[in-house]
């Protein structure tokens, strides 16, 4: 997840050099990965200026010598291969010193014969936007010599972060924002989606069925009418930039700033392109096939969810939307939604279609209902505001919001217990309602951490973590009633470890999946039990589709990698489990489970023992030196 610094102050301004920000969040569960820079550097070298003549290149057709006024006086001639440059413009200009994005730094130099002081820029090369057809157009009233950094968002700093499994309220801007609030004590602006412009009740016109709820908690919809597509403003392609996403046009990148901010990803229908005016949710067919937004036809399978109108499938549930009813430039009406999907479901659809979006990052990490309508309501607004949209009445919601909030209660003495030390209860209630839990005579956990803060001992890891993981001392844990004694099971392993590396054996731990043609290789019989693997529904690969039957396998992998690198004498040993696919005795075979069973085996090649003064062949691993092996590992396990 990248959060550029400029788009994370607008809602919380911690007040803390990059580097002190960065050990904030990390301290606090945030991880900081890496810091960047995106955009341009040593940005005094960037102003605004005028073109005041353009005049054709004497030796090149398709070069423009112009005269820029950059303020202060100061006229800089200027050789510009964009075919838009014109006299009168405002514009974006580069001196000598100015740092590219690519990192070069700007000099004097010839073009063609002609002397050229610096640059007049396009709005890639700002790290704006992806266009280079013509140079960047300013407002005429802005004051040459302005520096462009006041202007322009030329350059953040950016925050790489590593986000866990259990916190998708932190692929969001917003929800950053609320961390480092919380970690810093600094304010914390109302979310951009406070002032939802839309009313409840039907839309006219859009009908959405919801056939599978379980795999679709909720589905809403919005329809703007009067839509013109055409680039966003630099302030927002700007911030795309920076977080590692494309500007494509308004309406697109819309859906994106608004997954990026919220946490919640969108879709935006050609709502002229949806047949019959009509969205169905539901399974896909086996067979099924659609073309996506990327211009690849998709398979499906009955597992996978997509979302259909009248004349077939036009997007796949939380993962891509179709080509068939993309926004493009003719487009006038939009229908904007944002739904809730199966986390699980989303994670096996993505694997199996070869299909890894942002939208599906976030999804398979289990959104909450309630983030479908931040979503809703922070589009609302910026359709109105930069496609000239107006908003239908109504908002198509299927399924509503998610369970009420749960109420948990903290006891000051299971802080105490837990941690080994004593949290003072202002302290933790000042914490958590700073991550906007409610604390009454409960704490009422908020609805983007409903998947996350389930139990008390959650809530003693958040006072925790905001607290000061630092500052807690180093107490061992308590272990009343506690005993030591092995398992029958255990000592049995132990027995067999310790024989096995006495006779000078190395253990190994391999895979346990296999190859499904891994007995045949062998040479296993037929009708012997080993061939009853047990198949993975989602394999890695078809090297390591089923569980493994033996451990001669993974023992005959590690020796082949040792003897390719020119490793021959090989001790090794394995104790590991094996799954066969038999019904266990009195067990249904309908819903049985795999016979798992621990074994044990061990591999000897080439030489066991090297070469000494009174023995002056090395002793080669043969059929009697595997059979004292076996021996002593008898003899030790009788013994336990």
């Amino acid at each position: 997840m990248r959060v550029p610094l400029l788009w994370l102050s607008d809602y919380c301004e911690p007040g803390l050099s990059l580097h002190e920000l960065e050990h904030k969040l990390t301290m606090t569960g945030t991880k900081v990965e890496a810091l960047h820079r995106h955009g341009v550097d040593a940005l005094d070298s960037f102003v605004v200026g005028r073109v005041l003549s353009a005049e054709q290149h004497p030796d090149a057709d398709r070069l423009t010598v112009c005269m820029v006024d950059v303020g202060n006086g100061e006229t800089r001639q200027i050789v510009c291969g964009a075919p838009n440059v014109a006299a009168g413009q405002t514009v974006a200009v580069a001196g000598a010193g100015a740092v590219m994005p690519d990192g070069t730094k700007l000099k004097r130099a010839k073009l063609r014969g002609v002397e050229s002081n610096g640059m007049i820029l396009a709005e890639d090369e700002l790290a704006i936007g992806p266009d280079h057809d013509g140079i960047m157009v300013l407002d005429p009233d802005l004051a040459v010599g302005t520096p462009l950094a006041d202007v322009l968002p030329i350059a953040t700093d950016v925050l790489e972060l590593e986000i866990t499994p259990n916190r998708p309220d932190c692929l969001a801007i917003y929800g950053v924002a609320r961390e480092a609030h919380a970690a810093t004590g600094a304010p914390l602006a109302p979310p951009p989606w406070s002032a939802d412009p839309g009313t409840d009740g039907d839309v006219p016109g859009v009908t959405i069925e919801v056939r599978d709820p379980e795999l679709c908690p909720r589905f809403t919809a919005r329809l703007f009418e009067d839509v013109r597509i055409g680039p966003s403003p630099d302030w927002l392609k700007a911030r795309l930039s920076a977080a590692g996403m494309r500007p494509i046009n308004n309406v697109v990148d819309i859906t994106n700033f608004v997954m990026l901010a919220t946490g919640q990803p969108m879709h935006a229908f050609d709502f002229d392109l949806v047949a019959g005016g009509r969205l169905v949710v539901r399974r896909a067919l086996d067979g099924e096939t659609m073309t996506t937004l990327d211009d690849v036809e998709r398979t499906f399978d009955s597992e996978m969810v997509i979302i259909c109108d009248d004349d077939g499938p036009t997007s796949i549930a939380g993962i891509m939307g179709g080509e068939r009813s993309e926004v493009r430039e003719t487009t006038t009406r939009v229908l904007m939604e944002a739904a809730t999907w199966n986390g699980p479901n989303i994670q096996r659809s993505s694997t199996r279609l070869t299909l890894r979006s942002e939208a599906s990052g976030r999804f398979e990490k289990q959104l909450q209902p309630e983030q479908a309508m931040d979503g809703q309501a922070l589009a609302a607004i910026l359709m109105t505001e930069l496609a000239g949209a107006r908003l239908v009445d109504g908002t198509v919601d299927v399924g509503g919001p998610g369970p009420e909030p749960a109420r948990l209660q903290l006891r000051e003495e299971r802080i105490e217990r837990v941690l080994g030390t004593a949290i003072p209860r202002d302290e933790a209630t000042e914490i958590l309602r700073r991550l906007e839990f409610g604390v009454d005579d409960a704490v009422t956990v908020p609805y983007f951490r409903r998947g996350d803060v389930t139990r008390e001992i959650d809530l003693v890891e958040e006072v925790a973590r905001l607290w000061g993981l630092d500052k807690l001392p180093y107490t061992l844990p308590s272990r009343r009633g506690a005993t030591g004694v092995l398992a029958p099971e255990q000592r049995l392993r132990r027995r067999a470890e310790d024989a096995l590396a006495g006779a000078g054996l190395w253990e190994v731990c391999g895979w346990v999946f296999a190859a499904p043609d891994l007995v045949d290789r062998l040479r296993i019989p037929a009708g012997d039990p080993r061939h009853e693997a047990v198949r993975l529904r989602n394999p890695m690969s078809e090297d390591m589709s089923v569980m493994r039957t033996t451990l001669l396998g993974s023992l005959l992998d590690v020796a082949r990698r040792n003897r390719s690198r020119g490793m021959h004498d090989l001790r090794l040993y394995e104790i590991g489990a094996i799954f066969l696919d038999q019904p266990r005795p009195r067990e249904p075979r309908s819903d049985r489970l795999p016979d798992e069973r621990q074994h044990v085996a061990a591999l000897l090649t080439g030489a066991v023992r090297p070469p000494s003064w009174r023995e002056g062949d090395p002793l080669a691993a043969d059929f009697y030196v595997a059979k004292a092996v076996l021996a002593a590992l008898l003899v030790l396990l009788v013994l336990a």
